[in-house]
């Protein structure tokens, strides 16, 4: 009877759990394009409302894989309003895995939980699979409960890898950043190119740029961008790549690269894809912390 507030796009798998799993429990599920339309957030907040209790606020901020921003003062503002319509506050979490614990700290702008896929930047490795929660202890105590009830608890030797890459986590990223700037600036360029969507270009008169500033340290290192076609010329180029790896994961020290609509969205039906910029000439890279030059040189001779 409840039902889940949502930004767009999720992670794929998330956006499928909310749809198929939760839907077969009765929990429905209303979405919002626009993480900074406040008004589009309230709308949404309203129709939710109408359809059962409003339980969860669930969002991803940068969004994967479009780097949609969210402004996690609206919606606070929002949960505020439910709160004092329906007599229960939801909680709101937010997935913090494209930017990660440096470049973005949720729980400091509203939110109750942060929630990170560890296989990426805090593993960085691409060796392991775990996930990590933060935030409210009441709220992180039960789901600890309930994790324990699963068991879902992760093993002692991937807590281990876990700590080993913490210690050079900043290092990683700082790196990573730097070179995923870089790799944007060269694409933004190329004629070959149609978009860029990369957070370190957004300009002064952009209504995300506020947000962006309010919220984010940097851009991170996980963008992405469209080739001119559809994805034929996507496929084309990424089966012209050589030192970029074609895989779905991001956060690592190699740089990985992929295609959202054939892969980790493609559970995702296509009318809402087109509708959340996740088009088929639309291409996400993660950029890694191999040398720039050749980070450059890649995607020149593919493209070429």
């Amino acid at each position: 009877g409840d039902v889940v507030l949502h930004s767009r796009p999720l992670n794929g798998g998330t956006e499928t759990l909310i749809r198929n799993q939760l839907a077969s429990l009765n929990i429905q599920a209303v979405g919002f394009t626009d993480g900074i339309d406040r008004a589009q957030i309230a709308a949404a907040a309203g129709e939710a409302v109408g359809k059962g209790r409003l339980g969860l606020v669930m969002l991803e901020t940068p969004a994967n894989p479009t780097n949609g921003l969210v402004d996690l003062a609206a919606v606070a503002e929002v949960v505020a309003d439910v709160a004092r319509r329906q007599g229960h506050r939801p909680p709101i979490a937010v997935d913090n895995t494209l930017l990660g614990p440096i470049y973005q700290k949720p729980l400091k702008h509203g939110a109750d939980l942060a929630i990170y896929s560890l296989t990426k930047y805090a593993g960085g490795h691409s060796d392991l699979v775990a996930g990590g929660v933060s935030g409210n202890d009441e709220m992180v105590r039960r789901i600890r409960l309930l994790r324990g009830a699963l068991g879902t608890q992760l093993d002692p030797h991937s807590c281990w890898m876990l700590l080993r890459s913490l210690e050079t986590l900043a290092i990683r990223t700082e790196r990573a950043n730097e070179n995923a700037r870089k790799v944007a600036a060269y694409l933004r360029d190329h004629r070959k190119i149609r978009a860029v969507h990369y957070l370190g270009f957004l300009e002064a008169g952009d209504p995300r740029k506020p947000v962006f500033d309010r919220q984010c340290v940097q851009p991170g290192s996980t963008f992405s961008f469209e080739v001119q076609g559809g994805e034929a010329e996507a496929f084309a180029m990424l089966d012209r790549l050589e030192i970029m790896k074609l895989a779905v994961s991001l956060g690592g020290t190699e740089t990985l690269i992929s295609h959202p609509a054939s892969t980790t969205h493609s559970g995702v039906p296509r009318a809402l894809r087109e509708e959340i910029g996740l088009t088929d000439a639309l291409i996400r890279i993660s950029a890694g912390i191999e040398h720039a030059d050749d980070l450059i040189a890649d995607p020149e001779n593919a493209l070429r």
